[in-house]
C-alpha cells in the first residue's frame, strides 16, 4: 500500500506543467462597438453581446456572424443553465432575464426591496440551478440609481432572491469552481478576486480575497477544469485558485470577457472591444451548465 501511494505521488509530481508557448490569438469577428458576454451553447455555437448596439450575436463554425436577438436591453453578460435556457444581464433595462429554447423571455430579477437594480453585469448558473449575478454601475449607468450600494445577488431555484454581498468596489465578472463549492467575483475598483464558499443550498459564506493586484480592472472570469482562473483585465491573466500568476495572453485590444467553447471546450473565445478572438488551448474549461 505504501509503495502504491509513493508511486502515485511520484507520478503526480512528474506530470508536465501546463504549456502556454503554443497559444496563438486569432481574430474571428469584428466591426462592433463593444463586445461582451460570450457563452458557448451545447448546440454548437457562440453567443456574445454588442452592448451599445443592443444586439446579441451568434457565431457558428463555418458561418458568418448573425444577429441572435435585437433590442437586447443593452445585454452584457450571458450564460446557459443545464436545460439550455439563456440568462442575460440587461444592463440598460436593469433586469436579468431567462430565455427558454422557444424564445420566450422571462424576467427573473429587476429590483431589490422595491428599488430598481443598478445595471446587472455578469452572471453564472450552477449545475443545480442557482443563479448568481453582479450589479455594479459604470459610467452613465450610475445616473438615476435607486440602490445606494453595488450588489452580488443569488436567485435560488425556489424562494426569494438573496443579497450575497455589498462590496465597496464594483463587482463585475463571476464564476463557479469546477466542484461547485466556490463562487468567484471580480472587483474592478479594488482589482481583486473575492471567493465565497457555497453549500448544497447555494448559500455563501467565508468571503475572502484570493487574488490581488491584478494588472488592470478585472472584468469577466472563467475557470478551467484544473480550477485555474482566466481573468480578463489588461490581458487575459491566468491564475491558480491559490492566487499564483501562471501566464498572460496579450490581445490586440483590451479584453472584456471570455468563455470556453467548441465541442471539447478547449478553445477560449475572448470579447475585446470591437472584436471577438479565440485561442486554442491544451486544457479544458470547466462546464458550469
Amino acid at each position: 500500500m505504501y509503495k502504491l501511494a509513493l508511486l502515485t505521488l511520484l507520478a503526480f509530481r512528474a506530470l508536465p506543467a501546463q504549456d502556454f508557448s503554443d497559444y496563438k490569438v486569432e481574430k474571428v469577428a469584428g466591426g462592433y462597438v463593444f463586445t461582451e458576454g460570450p457563452v458557448w451553447s451545447r448546440e454548437g455555437f457562440l453567443l456574445y453581446s454588442d452592448v451599445p448596439n443592443q444586439r446579441i450575436w451568434k457565431l457558428a463554425p463555418g458561418a458568418k456572424p448573425a444577429v441572435f436577438r435585437e433590442n437586447s436591453g443593452h445585454t452584457n453578460g450571458n450564460t446557459f443553465d443545464a436545460k439550455g435556457n439563456l440568462y442575460s444581464c440587461e444592463g440598460g433595462a436593469r433586469r436579468v432575464t431567462r430565455t427558454d429554447k422557444k424564445g420566450v423571455i422571462e424576467t427573473i430579477a429587476d429590483n431589490w426591496g422595491g428599488k430598481k437594480l443598478n445595471a446587472p453585469n455578469d452572471i453564472v448558473v450552477s449545475k443545480n440551478g442557482h443563479v448568481y449575478f453582479t450589479d455594479p454601475a459604470f459610467g452613465a449607468q450610475a445616473d438615476g440609481r435607486e440602490l445606494d450600494f453595488y450588489g452580488v445577488f443569488h436567485v435560488p431555484p425556489k424562494g426569494p432572491m438573496e443579497l450575497v454581498a455589498k462590496p465597496s468596489g464594483r463587482p463585475n465578472g463571476i464564476a463557479i469552481s469546477p466542484d461547485g463549492k466556490t463562487l468567484y467575483v471580480a472587483n474592478s475598483d479594488e482589482r481583486n478576486i473575492r471567493a465565497y464558499d457555497l453549500d448544497s443550498r447555494g448559500k455563501t459564506t467565508n468571503e475572502r480575497v484570493v487574488i490581488s493586484d491584478i494588472d488592470g480592472p478585472p472584468d469577466g472570469i472563467r475557470v478551467d477544469e484544473k480550477g485555474n482562473l482566466w481573468i480578463t483585465c489588461n490581458t487575459v491573466a491566468i491564475y491558480t485558485s491559490a492566487g499564483k500568476l501562471l501566464h498572460k495572453i496579450t490581445i490586440g485590444e483590451t479584453p472584456a470577457n471570455c468563455t470556453f467553447g467548441d465541442p471539447d471546450f478547449m478553445t477560449l473565445y475572448i470579447t475585446a472591444r470591437t472584436s471577438v478572438y479565440r485561442v486554442r488551448l491544451n486544457v479544458k474549461g470547466a462546464v458550469q451548465y
